[in-house]
């Protein structure tokens, strides 16, 4: 059990970098993709600084909300490699499960979520693609570090 913790810690960490780098606009398209989707790119200079100056202080409830969705996305990879390997498989089995779990569930969620949000035209094209790669990259790094746990 507390190997699980460890690598549920470790990936809602692993999460947070990822989701980070994969969404900053300076560093990716991804990112200025995000900030199109948020309306970022329409505003100007002094309108962004003054809406993340007043986003600033309620951002750390975000952040909370989003690193434990991750924990809980990471505790899930954590016990089905566990539970694989201790019915008899091998720990990089869990390889085999990440694509059908991304496949399955979240891709659905994330079209379901572009759909019904405000995404319109290449632009819900573009955030749904970044949004379900950066979902299995996450979910593949997490995989390996519980490989490493077992």
């Amino acid at each position: 059990m507390t190997t699980i913790l460890i690598i549920g810690v470790l990936g809602a960490i692993v999460s947070a970098v990822v989701g980070t780098v994969w969404y900053n606009p300076e560093w990716t398209p991804m990112g200025k993709w995000h900030m199109q989707y948020l309306g970022f790119d329409k505003l100007s200079k002094e309108e962004q600084d003054a809406l993340r100056n007043e986003m600033a202080p309620k951002m750390w409830k975000t952040y909370l909300a989003q690193v434990t969705l991750s924990l809980l996305t990471s505790l899930f990879i954590a016990f089905v490699t566990s539970y694989s390997v201790y019915n008899g498989a091998p720990a990089s089995s869990i390889f085999y499960y990440i694509p059908l779990v991304w496949l399955c569930f979240t891709v659905p969620m994330i079209g379901q979520n572009i759909l019904w949000g405000t995404s319109e035209g290449g632009l819900a094209w573009k955030r749904f693609i970044s949004d379900c790669l950066s979902n299995l990259v996450s979910f593949n790094i997490i995989a390996y570090i519980a490989t490493l746990f077992y």
